[in-house]
């Protein structure tokens, strides 16, 4: 490997966590916002049960006596603008889901390309002298009919890459989880060590007529 491809690995996992980093900023703010949105409508409820549209004239044309005109003009003014702000902080999430798709989907394709050159490294009898991935993941159900089962998924599959994780940045069974939940309907490059042999899969998570995205159950791999 160069210096500028090992530069370019070692850049592309930081890239992702800081992604992470600002998705989780972001959200904390969308939380916040929506609170402080919320805390406003229940001022609003305090008077009279005023709204954002109702008048806050009588039917003669004077300011309404029943309610504190200043309170709540404050509040719908406040609202207005939070909303304004709730809504440029969803687009800042979007686009950060986006770029972080982006990340797993240069990960997967450089884990191809990788798998690629290693199968063609054997075919031409020349191994390549580097340490077998390990497994950190085993499958120990599989729903007839599942996303998984159509990928080829089997019960005692030993999983050696899934998508973006491997056993070195592997943490918990939620990560699997993460990787699912952010590539629905998007392919996953799977790696797997069945009876001693690695079979390359590709796992499309997706909705079907049974439970979850992927209809599969997967443990933590005891040795």
């Amino acid at each position: 490997m160069s210096d500028k491809e090992a530069t370019s690995s070692g850049e592309a996992p930081q890239a992702r966590a800081d992604t992470i980093s600002d998705i989780q900023e972001l959200i904390r703010r969308k939380e916040e916002l929506e609170a402080q949105i919320k805390a406003y409508y229940d001022v609003l409820e305090g008077q009279k049960g005023v709204g954002m549209d109702e008048p806050l004239v009588d039917c003669e044309g004077y300011p309404r006596a029943d309610v504190d005109l200043y309170q709540v003009r404050t509040a719908r003014h406040n609202i207005i603008c939070l909303q304004n702000d709730h809504k440029a902080v969803m687009k800042q999430v979007e686009e950060a889901l986006h770029q972080l798709h982006a990340h797993d989907k240069e990960k997967q394709a450089r884990d191809m390309a990788e798998a690629q050159r290693e199968a063609m490294s054997h075919k031409l009898g020349h191994p390549e002298s580097h340490n077998p991935p390990e497994a950190f993941a085993r499958v120990n159900s599989v729903s007839p009919g599942s996303p998984a089962s159509t990928a080829g998924l089997q019960v005692g599959d030993e999983i050696l890459e899934f998508g973006s994780v491997n056993a070195q940045n592997f943490q918990s069974l939620h990560h699997i989880s993460s990787v699912v939940q952010h590539s629905e309907m998007k392919p996953l490059a799977v790696t797997v060590l069945r009876q001693g042999q690695r079979h390359q899969l590709r796992l499309v998570p997706k909705r079907w007529t049974g439970k979850g995205l992927l209809g599969c159950n997967i443990v933590l791999l005891q040795r």
